[in-house]
């Protein structure tokens, strides 16, 4: 994965995938942030990439009574995919 040579080497390499530099401030498309709940992968991460977007965005925040709350909506993947579907029939028809 990302060329790395060892589990270490990913590590370091997934350190230049950040907000910093303002790389999220260039992105002019819609975009849709997606969250779960209970996610203990990606705990607030989406919360601080809204924060910087300055392009139209929409944020949804999957739940338990969902079933969708875990990382990548494992569990609900069909409702998840639904959701999404949606958004972009709504937001690029």
């Amino acid at each position: 994965m990302l060329g790395a040579a060892s589990p270490r080497e990913l590590l370091r390499k997934l350190l230049d995938y950040n907000l910093s530099g303002g790389i999220a401030e260039k992105i002019s498309c819609p975009t849709l942030v997606l969250a779960g709940a209970t996610d203990l992968f990606l705990k607030g991460q989406p919360e601080k990439l809204m924060q910087h977007l300055t392009c139209e965005k929409t944020f949804v925040m999957f739940t338990e009574t969902q079933a969708a709350d875990a990382h990548v909506q494992v569990g609900a993947m069909r409702y998840a995919v639904a959701h999404i579907s949606d958004w972009l029939d709504a937001t690029f028809a």
